[in-house]
């Protein structure tokens, strides 16, 4: 099955988690939407921090990894397996495991995580702090008030 999946192109999304692979469909259409959105309302926060946004990528190594929606390096990665990244985004799609990343994203010193939820209508920004990450209003990463990028972000 795993092997269709990846001759298909249907594993964009799959996530390896310790070992155990994670079967992602591709999301409701709406949520490309919300990210397109997104990426577009951050673009500028992001250059002019001196920073580089990506699409989803491989964060972790081989056999424990998770795709984030959007990532933020202080560099274009140069491998398929990015170790790290300044801030994630992850864009909710029902009964996906976004929270459930949190452990995984502090293991490896992402700085922020941005969780937007179209269901809710809200986005959470999170700093991590000692091992967890706390709601916060700044960005540290991008130097500015949240309010300023999320009252910019048009929901579905």
């Amino acid at each position: 099955m795993i092997e269709r999946r990846r001759a298909l192109g249907h594993d964009r999304y799959d996530e390896v988690w310790e070992g155990e692979y994670h079967v992602a469909p591709a999301p409701h259409p709406w949520h490309g939407v919300l990210d397109q959105r997104v990426a577009v309302v951050f673009q500028a926060s992001v250059e002019a921090a001196g920073l580089v946004m990506s699409g989803p990528c491989n964060l972790g190594a081989p056999g424990d990894y998770r795709v984030p929606d959007r990532a933020v390096h202080r560099a274009v990665p140069a491998t398929t397996w990015v170790p790290t990244a300044v801030l994630v985004i992850e864009v909710v799609s029902p009964d996906d495991e976004s929270w459930a990343k949190l452990a995984f994203y502090a293991a490896r010193g992402v700085e922020e995580v941005v969780i937007v939820d179209p269901a809710t209508r809200s986005v959470r920004w999170l700093a991590l702090r000692d091992d967890r990450y706390e709601p916060v209003e700044h960005s540290a990463v991008l130097g500015i008030a949240i309010v300023d990028l999320v009252d910019r972000i048009e929901f579905p």
